[in-house]
């Protein structure tokens, strides 16, 4: 899916830059006719060992500035505190960012985000497929349904795809599913079971990754 980073460190930095600034200004949502916010929201680092994933900036998120801000981040990170990650380390030293990067606005109904259409995940695609590669984790946590379909079937139903892991050009995926409180999938006992499930799995890896220390005890 995508191609090997070079090997200098400081080069993959300049490049992520200049991929950043293309973000910044692109347009290509708004030109097909889609209203989005045109404030890409993303962060962290070149050599980063973990990459969140999720669906899209939701609103709260674009005022902050911060990806997974509010109360998504917020169970996001509860989760992710099972498996030895602390949130103030992981902001610090790992990275976040969206199939798409700019705020879709409400959807039509009133409850909730937009989801990115086809064509606007189809048109910022190039933009993670860079992001994935210049970073080079060895470690993805796709969040949420559309994220997730980038690694597994889009018709497999997510109780079969939460508490599975698979390699993917050489990186290892854990699927969780979205945190949004709008989102009831993960309310029943036996979805949270499953989430339980992924999280001992993201734990394995960041017993892997971070020689046998939990993230949470990584504070310098």
């Amino acid at each position: 899916m995508t191609s090997s980073p070079p090997n200098d460190l400081s080069t993959r930095r300049a490049q992520l830059d200049a991929l950043r600034e293309r973000i910044a200004v692109c347009r290509a949502c708004l030109e097909a006719g889609y209203w989005v916010h045109p404030r890409p929201i993303y962060s962290g680092h070149v050599g980063a060992r973990i990459m969140v994933i999720g669906q899209a900036p939701g609103i709260t998120e674009v005022e902050a500035g911060r990806p997974f801000n509010a109360g998504s981040g917020k169970r996001l990170f509860q989760w992710l505190a099972g498996a030895g990650i602390e949130e103030d380390w992981f902001r610090r030293t790992q990275y976040m960012t969206s199939v798409t990067k700019c705020y879709p606005g409400r959807a039509k109904s009133g409850s909730g985000d937009r989801p990115p259409s086809r064509t606007e995940q189809k048109l910022c695609r190039p933009f993670l497929e860079a992001e994935i590669a210049l970073v080079d984790p060895a470690l993805i946590l796709p969040v949420g349904r559309l994220a997730i379909n980038m690694f597994y079937p889009a018709k497999l139903p997510l109780r079969e795809i939460i508490g599975t892991q698979r390699q993917v050009d050489g990186r290892w995926i854990v699927p969780l599913p979205h945190p949004s409180g709008a989102s009831r999938w993960h309310q029943s006992e036996a979805n949270r079971a499953l989430v339980r499930q992924a999280v001992a799995l993201i734990a394995e890896h960041v017993r892997r990754l971070f020689g046998g220390k939990t993230a949470t005890s990584q504070q310098g």
